[in-house]
């Protein structure tokens, strides 16, 4: 059996299981579906199911409506009522359609779904490399991948939950980002598993709207920092939708813009690293990304390619103040002790506590408090070691 033969028909019994299931209910009648073999293959007496309808036993006025469903073709079957009320042949054959109508259309709009979650899976994973085919398979499930996106990564509820109250956790989800963001629709959020809702967000300025800073320039040499600031702000305040709309344990991962279709794998694995251990080390209910991390980002981060990244980005407010960068190698090499730096520097502790400041305004980082004074240093050697490897090749 071939697989497109098989998915119609397992499409087709789903169908058939709801009419039936429906139209009983609606009818208070017995109604069972039949395949062109005359095969039950849905009755709500389950033990029916499976079996070869014997027309010679029906009655005679039993009602009739066809069934089709893709290349699938049954018969919708309806019997006398169980209280004995009678029905009008007519009226119950137009009520009969206009299930099977809701019924195909709802298959039809689950099934597109469960293809949209595959597919933005496989794109997140890597699994699909050809461009070509991504922008064909998005354009068949209206799926818009031309302006730049980020992902952002929503974690809600947790894995022991059963996977049904996860599916409706996440479909609540997809709700709610909707409303916050005023999409027209769900086509940019996929349901990944174990809790997991990647919204793959449009990252330019226009798109981030309100949460961009007015009139800056986002565009750096850095580019997959550009518009992370407007991202995050978008996020903090999406969590607070999402707690209260879900009633549970929610975290975010914002992943970075990288140029291109495939970039977008990129940008979710940025999510995911930064989610991971920001939930490791912080619990939930929080928005993490990979500068938001603090010392766990140069600790946890595998790839060396995004701790350079990392470090880069840290230090670029500083490209252009060499006094600033010499007063802080200064800083470290002198054991973070302010006399001695200021003795080497000629420097009063005023003027070095200045210089401190602004280094702190500038970065967001202040290197007399530990934890930013880590991440400075580890910053400052992952550059040189960039620049060192860079030489030695």
């Amino acid at each position: 059996m071939n697989t497109k033969f098989s998915v119609n028909t397992t499409q087709f019994i789903q169908v058939a299981r709801n009419v039936a299931n429906t139209v009983t209910e609606l009818l208070n009648a017995q109604a069972i579906v039949i395949n062109q073999n005359n095969i039950i293959i849905a009755s709500n007496e389950l033990e029916r199911v499976g079996k070869i309808l014997d027309r010679t036993a029906q009655p005679n006025d039993y009602i009739s409506v066809p069934l089709y469903c893709k290349t699938e073709v049954g018969e919708v079957i309806v019997g006398q009522s169980f209280s004995g009320e009678t029905v009008s042949p007519r009226l119950a054959k137009a009520l009969i359609e206009l299930v099977i109508n809701q019924a195909t259309v709802l298959n039809h709009q689950s099934n597109k779904q469960v293809l949209k979650n595959q597919f933005i899976y496989d794109l997140l994973h890597g699994q699909i490399v050809d461009e070509t085919e991504i922008l064909r398979q998005a354009k068949l499930l209206g799926l818009n991948l031309i302006p730049p996106r980020a992902v952002i990564l929503i974690n809600v509820g947790d894995r022991t939950e059963t996977e049904l109250h996860q599916h409706r956790l996440a479909q609540l989800v997809i709700s709610s980002v909707v409303s916050f963001f005023h999409l027209p629709d769900d086509t940019i959020c996929a349901h990944l598993g174990d809790g997991e809702v990647a919204v793959l967000k449009a990252s330019d300025t226009k798109n981030l709207g309100s949460w961009a800073e007015n009139g800056k320039n986002t565009e750096s040499i850095n580019a997959v920092w550009a518009n992370l600031t407007a991202l995050k702000r978008a996020g903090d305040s999406l969590l607070l939708r999402l707690r209260n709309d879900t009633g549970a344990a929610v975290s975010i991962g914002i992943g970075r813009y990288h140029p291109g279709i495939l970039g977008l794998a990129r940008s979710y694995q940025d999510a995911r690293m930064a989610l991971s251990l920001g939930h490791h080390f912080n619990g939930n209910n929080q928005v993490y990304c990979l500068d938001r991390l603090g010392i766990a980002a140069f600790i946890g981060i595998a790839d060396e390619q995004t701790k350079v990244e990392l470090a880069k980005h840290l230090l670029t407010p500083l490209d252009s103040e060499p006094e600033l960068l010499m007063t802080i190698e200064t800083f470290f090499e002198k054991n973070c002790s302010f006399s001695a730096t200021a003795k080497q520097l000629s420097i009063h502790r005023n003027t070095l506590n200045y210089r401190l400041d602004k280094l702190t305004s500038l970065t967001g980082l202040d290197p007399r408090c530990f934890d930013h004074a880590v991440q400075i240093r580890l910053a400052l050697l992952l550059r040189k070691l960039q620049g060192y490897n860079t030489m030695d090749k």
